[in-house]
């Protein structure tokens, strides 16, 4: 494995375009991601949508992630608890986790993806 750096004018710069959020069912979240070069295990970068709404479900991998700017709800589809999510924010998507992303105010993160051995 190699040592992996990004500096500050990486996270912050421009991404590159994606189109619409697959599945997404309200607003027009488009999408623009900046992958890190990394080994193939995990995947790591940084990821911004704009406003809008989509499903999860039975979420295939887990991802954490640090959220440097703009806001969202995250709702629990076991639980129903809504987390409002903002800058400075760290959260953990499990594994067969299920819910929804309600992007209200662009949002970019900083993920990574620890990848399924059957995926790899």
């Amino acid at each position: 494995m190699s040592y992996v750096h990004q500096p500050a004018a990486t996270v912050t710069g421009a991404l590159q375009p994606k189109g619409q959020r697959p599945g997404a069912d309200s607003g027009d979240p488009q999408i623009a991601s900046l992958a890190f070069d990394t080994p193939d295990d995990v995947r790591v970068g940084i990821w911004e949508c704009e406003p809008g709404g989509w499903p999860i479900v039975n979420r295939a991998d887990t991802e954490t992630c640090y959220i440097l700017s703009g806001r969202a709800t995250v709702t629990d589809a076991d639980t129903g608890h809504r987390h409002e999510i903002s800058a400075g924010d760290v959260i953990v998507q499990p594994r067969g986790w299920s819910g929804r992303w309600d992007v209200t105010e662009t949002i970019r993160k900083v993920y990574s993806i620890g990848v399924p051995a059957a995926a790899n």
